[in-house]
């Protein structure tokens, strides 16, 4: 049976009637803490150096990054198992080991520069040591995702997602030569030399990272948890209309939601720095910085408190997709629902990683470089796992009759070999 055909068969009163705002959770806040600090210094980056002649990867990352996270979460809430299980289960166990240890050697370090830029973009407002703000909103982190259950976590998650909303209002806030935009942006002056290239590798490998494959995929088991008539499609079919439904609105506006504050950002940074001959910008908390004595105090404001927002919501995604993979490896209880006494290693890869971040944040390391061998080792990764996403969801033995539709896997093969491209174009340019 064709998975069309599947899905068109189920019970018409198996849709629900909920409203958008209640069909969105996994996707929003995946898509929300894709714009994390790192994400932020990679976009203002972008933007400084080429002005508005980077808009255009935007329009590419979106479907892209649309039709590999619709893939994750259709494995979780078909299988109802998270990546890393899934792998385990289909995939020698030498492949799965090293995915995992790469995913949490990555976001150990992604994890500290965010905590360094939350820190330094703090002290630019209150004053005093960046450290121990870094040192704050590590441990703030780790007891919100320990000690409360995940349906009021999630509720907190999504809050914090409207922190992205700064970079929006700020495109308000400065000057911005809209004809020329819209020229820049459908019909770029794309280049060939190596920063421009370098550049379209950091935006791709920023916006379509491997741990919010992780965290999507298993976000959508949280939410079978969660909910007492929900079950995995494989044993409730039934719910696949509903479900599919839910999972495509909830990517589409999620992926939707991050791509245009990542568009947004690179707006405002070319409109104010790059127009102003700012173009070496190595930090998110720079890039704020440098806006205030040319767009004023209040563009800087909503610059710097997005970026603290940004960070609030990405380090739990960060953290906890970490503590999924590893946890799903090891057959380890793993689930935000959880006390901790009942789920210690979940726990304990979420609290560890938190703090590896917090010692990176204090040390030497420069941040700049932290986030370049960050960036490698994501597209390191990136690959197989997309690769093995694909292959999963196109597999009768994990999806049973929900294998992607041909449609879904020419656009998530697609976003596979443009990452590919992009992993080489990187190597080639080092």
């Amino acid at each position: 049976m064709s998975p069309v055909k599947a899905t068109e068969s189920m019970p018409l009163d198996e849709q629900d009637n909920d409203s958008v705002l209640a069909k969105l959770g996994p996707g929003l806040i995946t898509g929300a803490a894709d714009d994390d600090p790192s994400g932020i210094a990679t976009y203002s980056q972008a933007g400084a150096q080429f002005g508005f002649n980077m808009l255009w990867t935007i329009l590419l990352t979106y479907p892209l990054m649309c039709g590999i996270q619709i893939v994750s979460a259709r494995i979780g809430r078909v299988s109802g198992h998270g990546l890393a299980t899934n792998i385990a289960r289909h995939y020698p166990k030498a492949l799965l080991y090293f995915i995992i240890g790469s995913l949490l050697v990555a976001n150990c370090i992604n994890i500290g520069a965010d905590l360094a830029a939350m820190g330094e973009a703090t002290k630019l407002l209150l004053g005093g040591q960046a450290k121990w703000y870094a040192i704050v909103f590590g441990i703030a982190s780790v007891l919100l995702q320990v000690f409360i259950p995940y349906q009021s976590y999630v509720r907190v998650l999504k809050w914090l997602t409207l922190a992205l909303l700064a970079y929006v209002a700020t495109v308000f806030v400065v000057r911005i030569p809209w004809g020329e935009v819209v020229v820049s942006t459908f019909v770029p002056q794309i280049s060939l030399k190596p920063k421009y290239i370098t550049t379209i590798v950091a935006v791709f490998g920023t916006t379509i990272s491997p741990y919010l494959f992780f965290w999507q995929a298993s976000q959508e088991v949280e939410e079978l948890r969660a909910k007492p008539n929900e079950t995995a499609l494989l044993k409730a079919p039934s719910q696949a209309i509903r479900s599919m439904k839910r999972i495509n609105i909830d990517t589409f506006i999620g992926m939707g939601f991050s791509n245009m504050v990542a568009f947004c950002i690179m707006l405002t940074t070319a409109a104010t720095l790059h127009m102003h001959g700012h173009t070496d910008i190595q930090s998110s908390a720079q890039a704020a910085s440098a806006l205030k004595p040319i767009a004023g105090e209040f563009a800087f404001l909503l610059f710097s408190l997005g970026i603290i927002g940004t960070g609030l919501l990405a380090i739990p995604v960060l953290a906890g997709s970490s503590a999924y993979a590893i946890a799903g490896s090891f057959k380890w209880k793993n689930s935000l629902e959880h006390k901790p006494a009942d789920a210690r290693g979940f726990y304990a890869v979420i609290a560890i990683s938190t703090v590896i971040g917090v010692i990176l944040s204090l040390s030497n390391v420069d941040p700049i470089k932290a986030l370049f061998w960050s960036a490698v080792i994501n597209g390191i990764i990136s690959v197989p796992v997309m690769v093995i996403m694909m292959l999963m969801a196109a597999k009768p033995e994990v999806m049973g009759q929900f294998v992607i539709s041909r449609r879904l896997k020419a656009l998530g093969w697609l976003a596979t070999a443009m990452m590919a491209i992009a992993v080489l174009a990187m190597f080639f340019t080092l």
